[in-house]
C-alpha cells in the first residue's frame, strides 16, 4: 500500500502541474471558438514544434514502440524512424498550404476547410466521418496504455481500468478550462520530460543489467535475430510503412489542426525542419528497452509485450524512479489524448452543430466544451475491453487515416471536384472493409499502399470524368 501511494503521489504531482496550467490558461483565454480550439492562431516556433512533436509521441511511442522491438528487435527502429522523418516533408506540403487558407478565411477545422474549399457540405461531413472512426481507436489507446502503465507499477493494486479513468478525468478537466492554449504549454512540458525521462529509463535498466552491452548479448542469446533485418520485414514492408506514415499522420484530425495554430508560415517551416532530427532520436530510446527486455524478461506473447517497458522498470529501479520516469510515460499518452480530444469536439461543433443549429453565437464555446466529456467517455468504452495490440490498433487507424490523403492534396492543390472526392474516400473506406475481412490481396504491401493507389486512381479519373461531363 506505501509502495502504491509514492506511485500515485509523484504522478499526482505531474498531473497536478498541467492542472495548473489548465485554470492559467482558462484565466488568461478570450472565452471564444477561435481561441478555445486556436489559441487564437499565435503559436510560435518552439512551442509549434512540441505541440505537433508531443501529440504524435503517443502511448504508442512509449509502449507500443517497445513492445513492437521486443518482437521484432532493431529493425522497428528502422521502420519507424524512417518513415516519420520523411513524414515532415509531408507535414509541410499540406501544413503550408492549410495555414495561408486557415490565416485567409477562419477555418478551424480540416473538415470545414476541404468542405468549404470544395463547395460542398455532403464531403465535409463524410470526411470528418472518417476522422472520428479511425481516431476513436486511436484516442482509446492513451488510457488503455495509462491503465497497463498503474497496473504494472502497482503490481494489480490499481486495476487496469481503474488507471485508464484516472488518466482520463485529469485530461477532461484540463482541455475543459484552457483549450489549445493550455494543450499548447502542456506539449511542451510533456515533450521534454518524455526525451529526458526515456534516456533515464534507459541509462538505469542497462546499468542494473550490468552495462549496455551486456544486456544487448542476454537479448542476442535469446535471440539472435532483435539484431538484424526481420525476415517478416521485406522490402515492401518497409517502403510501405515509410510511405504510410507520411500520408496518414498528416491525416489526424490533432495533427491537421495544428496547422492552422501557427503564428506564421515561417514558424511552420522550422518547426517541420526540427522534428526529424528529433524523432529520430527519441524513437530509438524506446526500442532499446524493448530490445534489453526480451533478454531480460523472455517469453511475452502478443500483446504482453506492450507491458514491457513498465514491467522493466518495475524489476530494476527503485518505486519512485519507476513512478518519475512513467510520469513521462503519461505525458506521452496525455500530449496525444488531450489533442485528440480537443479537435474531434472542435469538429462536431464547427462541422455538425454551427452549420444546423448554431446562431453564431457564444453557444458553440459551450458545445465544444460538451464534446470534450462525450468523446472522453466513448474513448473509455473502447478501452474498457481492447480489442488487440496497441500496434495493432494504430496501424488499422493509420490505415484508414490514410484514404484521405489523396483528396486533401487534390483539393488544396488542383480543385478536385467534390463529387470524384467522395467517390474516392468511398473506395477507400469498401478496400478497407474488404482487407479487413481478407477478400482482398496486399500483394506483400501493407493494406494502406494499395487503398490510396486505389482511391488516388479513382479520384484522378473521375474528377476528369465529372469535369467532362
Amino acid at each position: 500500500m506505501t509502495i502504491t501511494f509514492i506511485i500515485l503521489g509523484i504522478i499526482t504531482s505531474y498531473l497536478a502541474i498541467t492542472l495548473f496550467l489548465g485554470v492559467y490558461g482558462y484565466k488568461i483565454s478570450k472565452k471564444t471558438v477561435q481561441d478555445y480550439f486556436l489559441a487564437d492562431r499565435k503559436v510560435g516556433t518552439f512551442v509549434l514544434f512540441f505541440t505537433l512533436a508531443a501529440t504524435n509521441f503517443s502511448a504508442f511511442t512509449f509502449l507500443g514502440f517497445a513492445g513492437s522491438a521486443y518482437h521484432m528487435g532493431y529493425a522497428f527502429y528502422g521502420l519507424m524512424a524512417f518513415g516519420t522523418s520523411f513524414m515532415a516533408l509531408s507535414f509541410y506540403i499540406i501544413g503550408r498550404k492549410v495555414w495561408k487558407l486557415g490565416k485567409k478565411k477562419g477555418y478551424v477545422t480540416p473538415p470545414e476547410l476541404i468542405g468549404k474549399e470544395s463547395g460542398s457540405y455532403t464531403l465535409r461531413l463524410l470526411f470528418m466521418g472518417v476522422m472520428v472512426v479511425f481516431t476513436l481507436p486511436y484516442l482509446a489507446v492513451q488510457p488503455m496504455s495509462a491503465g497497463y502503465v498503474l497496473s504494472a507499477l502497482t503490481g494489480g493494486t490499481i486495476p487496469y481500468f481503474y488507471g485508464a479513468v484516472f488518466l482520463t478525468v485529469f485530461i477532461i478537466i484540463y482541455v475543459f478550462l484552457g483549450g489549445m492554449r493550455t494543450i499548447a504549454w502542456t506539449d511542451v512540458l510533456q515533450g521534454l520530460m518524455m526525451i529526458f525521462l526515456l534516456l533515464i529509463a534507459v541509462a538505469v535498466i542497462a546499468v542494473n543489467l550490468g552495462g549496455l552491452g551486456a544486456a544487448h548479448q542476454q537479448a542476442k542469446a535469446v535471440e539472435p535475430a532483435l539484431f538484424i533485418r526481420s525476415q517478416s520485414i521485406t522490402l515492401k514492408i518497409w517502403f510501405s510503412y515509410a510511405v504510410l506514415w507520411s500520408l496518414c499522420d498528416p491525416m489526424f484530425p490533432q495533427l491537421f489542426q495544428r496547422f492552422f495554430v501557427s503564428k506564421s508560415e515561417k514558424g511552420l517551416q522550422r518547426a517541420t525542419v526540427i522534428y526529424p532530427l528529433v524523432i529520430a532520436f527519441l524513437f530509438l530510446l524506446p526500442v532499446m528497452i524493448g530490445v534489453m527486455g526480451r533478454g531480460a524478461i523472455p517469453g511475452l506473447v502478443g500483446k504482453e509485450a506492450d507491458s514491457i517497458l513498465p514491467m522493466m522498470l518495475e524489476r530494476y529501479s527503485p518505486v519512485w524512479l519507476s513512478a518519475l520516469i512513467m510520469s513521462g510515460g503519461f505525458a506521452a499518452f496525455m500530449s496525444t489524448a488531450d489533442s485528440q480530444l480537443l479537435t474531434m469536439s472542435s469538429m462536431f461543433t464547427r462541422d455538425v452543430y454551427h452549420p444546423l443549429f448554431s446562431d453564431g453565437g457564444e453557444r458553440d464555446y459551450g458545445i465544444g466544451h460538451l464534446m470534450v466529456v462525450v468523446l472522453a467517455i466513448i474513448g473509455l468504452a473502447i478501452a474498457y475491453d481492447p480489442p488487440a495490440s496497441i500496434f495493432t490498433i494504430v496501424t488499422w487507424a493509420f490505415t484508414g487515416l490514410a484514404v484521405l490523403y489523396p483528396v486533401t492534396v487534390g483539393v488544396l492543390y488542383w480543385d478536385a471536384d467534390h463529387r470524384a472526392s467522395i467517390l474516392s474516400i468511398l473506395t477507400g473506406m469498401l478496400m478497407v472493409v474488404l482487407f479487413h475481412i481478407n477478400v482482398i490481396p496486399s500483394f506483400g504491401f501493407l493494406p494502406a499502399m494499395v487503398i490510396v493507389a486505389a482511391s488516388s486512381s479513382v479520384l484522378f479519373f473521375s474528377h476528369h470524368l465529372f469535369k467532362r461531363f
